[in-house]
């Protein structure tokens, strides 16, 4: 495992981090995402990303990862970065959403709990709120560093201007933000629109989630859309009308490009991501370890030809 600075911080992140999304909450197979873990740990990645709302149901990933982490990893603590997150709905009643100081302290407290941690590495506010003001937001932040229960903060989803303008608060409040979990693929590239360049300059992190386009980006989808695949369920982040023809074109195109460089589309699709030097780290979810194990083998082969990147760049602007 390679591992990247994180801006401009003392801290180093493996190049693949796994993220708890989906696939560790009550509804799954305990002994399936505890080898999902195993794996990951044992193959260097050492950044654990969990929110206060994954599971489902809300906050059960939490409570199994802090089940495993008492079982298994305890003696690894300090080798671990370990991450959650508030910011989207978590419990009824007006204190459960968004972005005050209220649901930030009180929500970190009940993440803690169900972790059995007295502190988790990285606290981030999960989404902009329009109506919280974003002193009180980024205060939150900077007290929960000064109580003890975070050594870093992070923000997730926020665009560039808002991104510069917590980046503000936070260095005079003595609490600089480590680093941005923004959405990006090869099919999501809204970051290269301003804010790629704003972390680079402010010397924050920077590590994309649904690397895969919640998995349009992988071998599924080459003909149509599967029977078993996320896009044909009617709930879910990946809708059936995300997989048009013209996507499943530009799929297949991507596909004969990482076929020639021995890898799957999978595998390029991190690869592709990686080759920037501001992206810190990956952040990969995995259904079974054969799929994590799919995802390490990107790191087998990271280097570019400049004549790739402009065939994928071609299909990926193509109509």
């Amino acid at each position: 495992m390679e591992y990247r600075r994180c801006g401009n911080s003392g801290i180093k992140l493996p190049l693949l981090s796994l993220g708890l999304w989906h696939n560790f909450g009550d509804v799954d197979v305990s002994e399936n995402y505890r080898k999902i873990l195993h794996l990951a740990f044992d193959s260097g990645i050492t950044h654990f990303d969990l929110a206060n709302n994954y599971g489902p149901p809300y906050g059960t990933a939490e409570s199994n990862f802090g089940r495993l982490l008492k079982k298994d990893f305890l003696p690894y603590r300090d080798e671990l970065i370990i991450s959650t997150k508030a910011g989207y709905d978590m419990w009824p009643g007006p204190y459960g959403d968004f972005g005050s100081k209220k649901y930030l302290v009180s929500s970190l407290d009940q993440s803690l709990k169900r972790m059995g941690l007295d502190y988790v590495d990285i606290f981030y506010h999960h989404r902009p709120d329009p109506e919280t003001p974003l002193e009180e937001t980024m205060g939150a932040l900077d007290l929960i560093v000064r109580q003890g229960k975070a050594l870093y903060v992070g923000i997730s989803n926020y665009p560039a201007d808002l991104a510069a303008k917590a980046f503000d608060i936070l260095e005079k409040l003595g609490t600089p933000c480590l680093i941005h979990q923004p959405k990006y693929s090869m099919m999501e590239r809204w970051v290269e629109g301003g804010l790629l360049d704003l972390l680079a300059e402010r010397g924050v992190g920077c590590i994309p989630f649904s690397p895969l386009a919640q998995g349009m980006l992988t071998d599924k989808y080459l003909n149509d859309i599967p029977a078993d695949s996320r896009a044909a369920k009617s709930t879910g982040h990946l809708q059936k009308q995300q997989v048009t023809p013209e996507n499943i074109e530009k799929i297949r195109a991507l596909n004969k490009i990482a076929l020639s460089r021995e890898q799957t589309l999978a595998q390029m699709a991190i690869a592709w991501l990686l080759k920037s030097p501001t992206v810190t780290s990956v952040l990969v979810g995995a259904s079974k370890p054969e799929q994590l194990a799919d995802s390490l083998k990107s790191m087998d082969y990271l280097a570019f030809e400049a004549d790739e990147l402009d065939a994928i760049e071609q299909i990926l602007q193509s109509k």
